[in-house]
């Protein structure tokens, strides 16, 4: 019986994708829940898995093709022809696997193994016949970045792939031409609109880090043995922002036409880079979370954004943003509003210096951060009294558990 291989429905704000990539060709036998495509958005990547066991019949949409919700892409068959492709299906891997002694990955799991490094006789599957499934993948990468031992840095000499010449500019110098991804040019998209239609304005200050990293060391290993996660900076971060938040609630608006919507809860995205771009998935009612919970949630984050396996509703709303430029190297920066939010805090790296305390000059860890924001409704009191508010409550942290 044929069935129809259909793009899903999109989110009301995605308009179309791109095919990136078909992970079967015609002939080839798949299973129920297989990915068989995979479709790139403005946001996110989409997999298209196989309803049925079956067999790939047809690709109508090849690789690059930009399709919209609903639209036929493909064919796959059931019945008699899987019973006949199965078998050879069935003998050429155990082949191919005593040739090589190599384990065997759905399509999905061996291409994160080789976008990051990894070696793929060190994976346990958890699939039958002890297939490596792609979230024993994930899996792998959740631990690296826990461990703090990020794997991606390696796959360019793991994959074995060879860059192809560079073309030649009419000078004769080389140079290569590619297409802006749909994610990097909704990016640039989103910048020139927050540059268009804000007025943006940035103002800093400077934090000494000291007391938070005093309490770090004294608590990071009861933490990580009590939450099995790391006590990051990123927890106090986000519970200094909420507390400013809750001070000048006009940071945590925004404006609709002629309209100001203030929002009653706190949605606060965290930018985490990835090899497609930078992206802001969010911590949803980020005040209700405990910081072992906020941890675990942008630990989460990061390995799929990664691994490219977050979903539109991870990165879609938020009400205010932090960014850390520090992790980078980064020492002063003016992040860029991501809209309609009306604020963005960024954070800086860590760099001993000199300051005065108490008409003495002492070395202090100290991090500048800086908070830019939409002039149209928040005034430059505001701004600067919110970031004093970041600076007092981690100079004194206790205010957190107070409440002051």
């Amino acid at each position: 019986m044929p069935i129809e291989l259909k793009v899903p429905v999109f989110p009301e704000s995605v308009s179309d994708g791109t095919i990136l990539n078909w992970n079967k060709k015609p002939g080839d036998a798949v299973k129920r829940d297989e990915s068989i495509v995979d479709i790139e958005t403005d946001k996110v990547v989409f997999e298209l898995p196989a309803p049925k066991d079956g067999v790939l019949e047809e690709i109508i949409e090849q690789e690059g093709a930009v399709v919209v919700s609903g639209q036929l892409i493909g064919r796959m068959r059931e019945g008699q022809a899987v019973e006949a492709a199965a078998p050879a299906q069935a003998v050429a891997q155990p082949k191919a696997e005593e040739t090589t002694g190599e384990a065997f990955a759905t399509p999905s799991a061996r291409r994160l193994i080789e976008e990051h490094g990894l070696d793929i006789a060190t994976i346990k599957g958890s699939g039958s016949g002890n297939r490596i499934l792609k979230e024993d993948v994930l899996q792998v990468l959740q631990e690296a970045l826990v461990e703090n031992r990020p794997e991606s840095a390696a796959a360019p000499a793991a994959t074995g792939k060879q860059e192809s010449a560079e073309p030649l500019n009419p000078d004769g110098r080389a140079e290569k031409r590619v297409p802006m991804t749909r994610l990097r040019a909704r990016i640039a998209e989103r910048l020139l609109e927050a540059q268009q239609t804000a007025a943006i304005l940035t103002t800093f200050n400077e934090v000494n880090m000291q007391p938070v990293m005093d309490l770090r060391a004294r608590y990071k290993d009861s933490f990580l043995k009590t939450y099995e996660v790391k006590l990051g900076f990123m927890s106090f971060f986000v519970k200094a922002v909420i507390e400013g938040l809750r001070r000048f609630p006009e940071l945590n608006a925004s404006v609709d036409g002629t309209d100001i919507v203030y929002h009653g809860f706190f949605d606060i995205g965290i930018a985490v880079g990835s090899p497609r771009g930078l992206v802001v998935p969010i911590l949803r009612n980020a005040d209700q979370l405990a910081m072992a919970d906020i941890e675990a949630s942008i630990s989460n984050y990061a390995a799929r954004a990664h691994a490219g396996t977050l979903t539109m509703e991870d990165i879609t709303g938020g009400t205010f943003s932090i960014t850390n430029g520090g992790v980078y190297g980064s020492l002063l920066s003016t992040p860029i509003l991501n809209p309609p939010q009306s604020g963005i805090l960024g954070m800086h790296k860590i760099l001993e210096r000199p300051v005065a305390e108490n008409g003495e000059v002492v070395i202090r860890p100290m991090m500048n951060i800086a908070l830019s924001y939409d002039h149209r409704l928040v005034d430059g009191q505001g701004a600067v009294q919110f970031l004093v508010t970041i600076k007092e409550v981690l100079e004194d942290p206790a205010r957190l558990l107070l409440g002051v």
